[in-house]
């Protein structure tokens, strides 16, 4: 009898495009995006792209264990938030998210999303939330609310990079050409673990950090090292920080104007946090001549579309979205 999680194995693959543009033109190279963000399953857009993949076998290692309830971590605004609460909300699994900081008087729409599926929000201070990896806290909240399967925040562990793997498997069976560069958005680092082990040094996979701060480079290796798929492949990737604007969720008006000139054009949308950036700064480094004319670029388009809606809430209505 197929489990009901049959759906997050057993899907087609996400779409490959190729784009065109008077600047791939002109430094002589391809792009490719790997359409992630439109795979999606459940309410919404929250359980899609990076999401999807990194949770794929974290709800099955779940269920293989008969848990019930998932458990985990995020910001108000989280992309993983959403998604917890969209996977419970579709494949029947209880949801606690402990979410940093003070409960705001009225809730963003990811966190009247997150309600709207079921999960039960939980507001802890920013000293509490810092805890969240030491086991004392963590033996407190199973007292508090019993045997939960554990997800970190972001969802990034080693089921989580097994997901992201099938990325390189799908495009390798979509295209004859296999491409030069891989590119993707930087949070937590999963995503893009996932994509230098199973390009396993083919290629170089570049991840462009959402976040201010050198520490990524750091993390991603202590996640591969960590990872039994990954090979003695060094210098075969890199984390480019150049164009997180000032930090996580921070902007400035030219990257609202490339994220809507970019939907105008092309008719894909993107995210001011996550796959803006990588865009943007992907559109950069073509046009100062970083990548060999005759190079493929593959640039993995990660979702995180939810968190539109809410960016557009607080900020006014700078991000143009379909109807």
């Amino acid at each position: 009898m197929p489990s009901v999680l049959t759906p997050l194995f057993r899907h087609p693959a996400s779409p490959l495009q190729e784009l065109e543009s008077p600047t791939l033109r002109q430094g002589g190279v391809r792009l490719l995006i790997k359409r992630d963000e439109l795979l999606r399953m459940g309410p919404g857009q929250a359980l899609s792209g990076n999401k999807w993949r990194k949770l794929q076998y974290n709800l099955q290692s779940a269920r293989d264990q008969g848990l019930e309830t998932l458990l985990t971590f995020g910001g108000a605004y989280s992309n993983h938030i959403a998604a917890v609460a969209a996977a419970g909300a579709t494949f029947g699994f209880h949801t606690i998210g402990l979410i940093r900081g003070e409960r705001p008087e009225g809730l963003n729409p990811t966190l009247r999303f997150a309600g709207a599926c079921g999960m039960e929000l939980q507001f802890i201070s920013r000293s509490a939330f810092r805890e969240k990896q030491e086991p004392a806290f963590l033996n407190q909240l199973q007292e508090q609310f019993g045997p939960f399967y554990l997800l970190p925040e972001g969802g990034t562990n080693s089921l989580a990079i097994q997901g992201c793997r099938s990325i390189v498997e799908e495009v390798e069976q979509q295209t004859p050409y296999f491409p030069d560069y891989w590119c993707c958005s930087l949070g937590t680092g999963g995503t893009f673990a996932g994509i230098i082990t199973a390009l396993n040094g083919r290629a170089k996979a570049i991840g462009f950090s959402a976040l201010k701060g050198d520490f990524l480079a750091g993390e991603v290796a202590q996640l591969l090292q960590s990872s039994p798929l990954w090979g003695d492949k060094r210098g075969t990737w890199e984390v480019n920080g150049d164009f997180h604007f000032g930090g996580y969720a921070k902007f400035e008006p030219y990257l609202i104007d490339f994220i809507n000139g970019f939907y105008q054009q092309h008719g894909i949308a993107l995210d001011p946090i996550y796959t803006g950036k990588l865009f943007y700064g992907l559109f950069q480094l073509i046009e100062q001549g970083y990548f060999p004319k005759g190079s493929t670029i593959l640039a993995v388009h990660t979702g995180g579309l939810q968190g539109v809606p809410g960016f557009n809430e607080r900020f006014g209505k700078l991000i143009e979205m379909r109807p």
